[in-house]
């Protein structure tokens, strides 16, 4: 589309529509027009864009009737109920919800691994899990070159991942704790500042949380690898914003240290920052505000033949959500593919 794309972001008023326009502008997105939509009691808000202002719409069918495009920044219920809408609007959906991740026919989808799925949707593509993003643009290279036969993943996942809510009971309880007060939790199931918790989202078959499932079933899904091995581990920590993985893996062919390092450090959407001689690592907090995967701490999983081992951090804001929902945008509207 020459002229530009009409889009519209569905939930534009919270943390990950925001961020979406923020990239939107930053990358220069081909826009012919924009729609911001959110929940009825929200329309009327203003909402700065590309130096306009603009008035935040009820959704409705003729939103979607106006519109080529509609990235879905929602829940999954949210998303389960007003997807379909746009669909039979003609409007393509680039969903951020759990809502059609694992449904058939719908393409799940991270650019810098499986880009060439999206043109098999059928109306409506699924942004992955921000930890699944995270950990698939890290292992695909290694996994191209030598064949994956397990993964073992622990992830540090910060507050933020909980929204506008998360961050504020870190603050709140932090500050509580150093004015001896009790720190009170209502959005995580423990006091979050000064801990960890191992219990992000709810508990299923063998004691895994759902958020631990998503990354099994979706790294298969996205990676085409149904029977890859995948032992997740989830936590929660006491930071703000990006994520940060430990992950090891176990390899089908051997591969050195060096050679891992040079596949990472030429792989797509990543950043190799590897000498901890010098104190040179991934961190959450460099990692923020940024689109990149950084892969640190590259070394031989001792406990294997052929193990690797390291460490990843990236901003799940960005390229967790909001950019990896308009990489996918952008290749739509490149290749046409609506």
């Amino acid at each position: 589309m020459a002229d530009g794309v009409k889009l519209a972001i569905v939930g534009a008023t919270g943390a990950v529509g925001q961020e979406m326009l923020k990239v939107l502008e930053e990358r220069n997105f081909n826009i012919k027009e924009i729609l911001l939509l959110a929940d009825p009691r929200e329309a009327g808000t203003k909402i700065k864009f590309k130096g306009e202002t603009i008035t935040v719409r009820s959704v409705s069918p003729e939103a979607f009737k106006q519109s080529d495009l509609a990235l879905f920044a929602v829940g999954t219920d949210i998303s389960q109920l007003l997807a379909p809408m746009a669909v039979d609007n003609n409007c393509l959906v680039i969903d951020n919800s759990y809502a059609f991740r694992m449904e058939a026919g719908v393409p799940l989808v991270v650019p810098e691994v499986n880009p060439e799925d999206i043109a098999s949707h059928r109306g409506i593509i699924a942004n992955p899990n921000c930890s699944t993003i995270i950990m698939v643009v890290a292992i695909n290279p290694i996994h191209k070159a030598a064949g994956l036969k397990r993964v073992i993943v622990s992830t540090y996942q910060a507050v933020s991942g909980a929204g506008k809510a998360g961050i504020d009971e870190l603050e709140r309880n932090t500050r509580d704790y150093l004015e001896n007060k009790e720190a009170k939790s209502e959005v995580f199931q423990h006091q979050i500042a000064f801990n960890l918790i191992p219990h992000i989202d709810v508990f299923g078959e063998d004691n895994y949380t759902r958020e631990e499932m998503k990354m099994v079933f979706e790294t298969r899904k996205i990676m085409h690898v149904p029977d890859l091995r995948i032992a997740p581990t989830a936590v929660r920590v006491p930071v703000f914003r990006s994520h940060s993985e430990s992950i090891n893996l176990e390899t089908e062919k051997h591969l050195s240290v060096a050679e891992a390092r040079k596949i990472l450090s030429s792989a797509p959407g990543v950043i190799v920052q590897d000498d901890p001689a010098n104190n040179i690592y991934p961190m959450p907090l460099y990692a923020s505000n940024t689109d990149e995967v950084y892969v640190g701490r590259i070394r031989r999983d001792i406990s294997l033949d052929n193990g690797l081992a390291f460490w990843v951090s990236a901003d799940q804001i960005r390229k967790g959500a909001a950019t990896n929902a308009i990489q996918i945008a952008e290749i739509v509207v490149d290749k046409n593919l609506f």
